[in-house]
């Protein structure tokens, strides 16, 4: 007997988790159902899930908090999360993408769409997931020790972050468009929208800081890694003047 996937439902509405596991069942699925942010917590704990379909609005803890802590959890970090709800603004969206959903799914949605994004996140793999160290000026990623630094501090990335620092960096100075970065990043970009990535670049320059210049937008074409910008560098700190003039309690006084 070949192994189901198993998927993770939780949905607080009794009648659309079953609608969701019925048809999971009937395409080679076995599916879990916890009906608040407790019991998925427990179902976790108890057995790791392939994927996890997870509703926003939910009794006690929200989907989007459980996504957060999901993710910052090695041990459920790499599991795949669709987000299932009804808020569908592009803000919204946004904040399911930042909080570390791999896919997000308005409600009321299609079965068959939904089948088909769980069979992409389950597609996915990364082309450039390859062990070892690459350099750019001050940026150093190791994908062995899934570390990056830049001028010797480290930077903190997500795993998407992560993922797409270690393309753009393993061919630099190459213009890449949205549609392409999805297929080489993540893997299979079907039912993915490009804003995807658009959302994922703005974080990885925030998270670079200084070195967030490094990753141009190119207008019309898509982004690009580069050393043909000028990074800002911290300098040695200056040590202040030596004054004579003292404010009240022996403290020199300052402009």
């Amino acid at each position: 007997m070949r192994n189901m996937p198993r998927v993770l439902i939780v949905e607080d509405e009794p009648a659309i988790a079953e609608l969701i596991a019925v048809n999971l069942r009937h395409n080679g699925f076995q599916p879990t159902w916890a009906m608040d942010s407790a019991t998925a917590q427990r179902e976790l704990d108890d057995v790791l899930p392939d994927v996890i379909l997870l509703d926003w609005m939910l009794p006690g803890e929200s989907g989007l908090s459980l996504a957060k802590k999901w993710r910052a959890d090695p041990r459920t970090k790499a599991v795949p999360i669709l987000m299932l709800t009804a808020r569908g603004d592009e803000s919204d969206r946004v904040a399911g993408l930042d909080a570390g959903a791999d896919d997000y799914i308005t409600k009321p949605f299609s079965t068959k769409e939904m089948l088909a994004r769980i069979r992409a996140v389950l597609r996915r793999r990364t082309p450039e997931n390859v062990d070892g160290v690459v350099e750019m000026g001050d940026l150093r990623l190791d994908t062995a020790t899934h570390r990056v630094t830049f001028q010797g501090q480290p930077v903190k990335l997500g795993p998407t972050e992560f993922k797409l620092l270690n393309f753009l960096m393993k061919h630099a100075e190459r213009v890449h468009s949205r549609g392409q970065l999805l297929d080489r990043v993540w893997g299979d970009h079907v039912f993915i929208e490009e804003r995807t990535v658009d959302v994922h670049v703005k974080r990885l320059r925030e998270a670079l800081g200084a070195a967030g210049v490094m990753v141009e937008t190119v207008r019309g074409a898509g982004y690009r890694l580069t050393t043909q910008v000028t990074v800002p560098s911290p300098g040695p700190v200056a040590e202040a003047p030596a004054s004579n003039a003292k404010g009240s309690g022996g403290e020199e006084q300052r402009a």
